[in-house]
């Protein structure tokens, strides 16, 4: 066994991990009714993989692979407890079905999903939890994130992340929470966490926190698969729709958002003709369903409008940037976060120009210290006001910080255009 073999291993159980580990996880609570020992049992897998795939090869299905491990320390563990007996014969009858259905049938019962993945968001978004916590336990659970990009995505500390998902399981196991998606009078308290981690999920799919690549689209598409389940289960709701419109609409840009080397290419620079059209036919009815309930435009809603005015704009030059900061301006009202103020800042200097938007983003700094878009943003401002030197300096500052290889090298070949490196 080579040290090369073991790279190669960990790097395929950690791929494996960040696209299966979802439907792995909550396979397997649904199989134990144990949320906790299931991403145990999912772990110990994992540590078996990183033993064995080395000599014997990665297997055709790791995914698979994993499972069939975790099940059999199941029942190893069930023999042991004496629980066999009853519990054996449930398990491979279920084990004989579908992990998750892909769409819903026209004469479903609409209070059932008969999808794990969707169970599993709701069960680790349950109100016993404080708000952050639901959050970080998703993300590590259905988005397979590590902690480390759990803590840049919520602006926390690697502990701190550590923490709430630790105690996050605690409670939920204290508690007894049932793996099932709750009936409709419980549904309205969870729905704002559902549909945040939904779109934290589609936002790591979109612009990749680590690893080589810039987009995952599998993930991304898995995030829209599970607003649209959501959809099914409170059709009313304009804010689902918003989300599925907000996603479609930039899941539309995938195919020009990279070059020929894998570097992410700016809004500006894409081919449109390369947008998927029937994604942004897609996000326009998604659209129309939640302007149809006439409850005025949410937090998703501004987004999606936002969105919606890059996906109709013919180039980047007609681009209603005036409609798009007084969007901002309502959302930055509605939810006034460092990160939605930076984007405003964007905004802003399209419509007024790249002096006073500077402004804004210096002042975001204290907040945002150590977040890769900050720099990126002040970087390209410093461009256009013709600071090459502060501008080179500021690329090369945003290279510096966590984020996936592909933005890393692109940040520096700005630079080095610039004249630095």
């Amino acid at each position: 066994m080579t040290s090369h073999d073991d790279a190669h291993a960990r790097r395929a159980v950690e791929a494996v991990w960040r696209d299966e580990s979802a439907r792995i996880v909550s396979a397997l609570t649904r199989h134990t009714g144990d949320f906790a020992w299931a991403e145990d049992l999912a772990q110990e897998a994992l540590v078996e993989a990183l033993a064995a795939w080395p000599g014997s090869g990665i297997p055709d299905n790791p995914g698979a692979w994993l499972m069939s491990v975790a099940k059999r320390r199941a029942i190893d563990v069930w023999r042991r407890r004496e629980r066999m007996s009853q519990r054996e014969p449930l398990f491979v009858s279920e084990a004989l079905v579908a992990e998750a259905i892909d769409s819903v049938p026209d004469d479903a019962d609409p209070d059932r999903i008969d999808d794990d993945v969707l169970r599993l968001v709701f069960v680790a978004c349950h109100p016993v939890l404080p708000a952050q916590a639901r959050l970080a336990l998703t993300l590590r659970t259905v988005a397979g994130l590590t902690t480390e990009q759990i803590a840049r995505a919520l602006l926390v500390t690697v502990p701190t992340v550590q923490q709430r998902i630790v105690r996050a399981k605690r409670t939920l196991a204290a508690e007894g929470v049932p793996f099932e998606v709750p009936d409709r009078a419980e549904r309205p308290a969870r729905l704002a966490s559902v549909l945040q981690v939904i779109y934290l999920l589609f936002t790591e799919g979109y612009s990749a926190a680590e690893g080589e690549g810039v987009i995952r689209p599998d993930v991304a598409r898995e995030a829209v698969r599970l607003g649209r389940q959501l959809a099914a289960l409170m059709p009313p709701e304009p804010e689902i729709w918003s989300l599925i419109a907000l996603m479609e609409f930039q899941s539309s840009r995938f195919a020009a958002r990279i070059d020929t080397d894998g570097l992410p290419v700016t809004l500006e620079d894409q081919d449109r003709r390369r947008w998927d059209r029937s994604a942004i036919a897609r996000g326009l009815e998604a659209m129309e369903h939640a302007d149809a309930s006439n409850r005025g435009l949410g937090y998703y809603g501004l987004q999606a409008a936002i969105a919606r005015c890059h996906a109709v704009a013919p180039s980047f030059g007609e681009t209603d940037w005036e409609q798009i900061l007084r969007l901002y301006d309502a959302l930055v009202s509605l939810a006034p976060s460092a990160v939605v103020r930076l984007n405003r800042a964007v905004a802003l200097s399209m419509a007024r120009g790249p002096e006073p938007a500077l402004a804004v983003v210096d002042a975001l700094e204290p907040e945002l210290s150590g977040f890769r878009p900050l720099p990126a943003v002040r970087a390209e401002l410093l461009e256009r006001l013709g600071r090459t030197d502060a501008a080179a300096a500021a690329f090369l500052a945003a290279a510096e910080l966590p984020g996936n290889a592909a933005e890393t090298e692109a940040l520096r070949r700005r630079a080095r255009a610039l004249g630095r490196l």
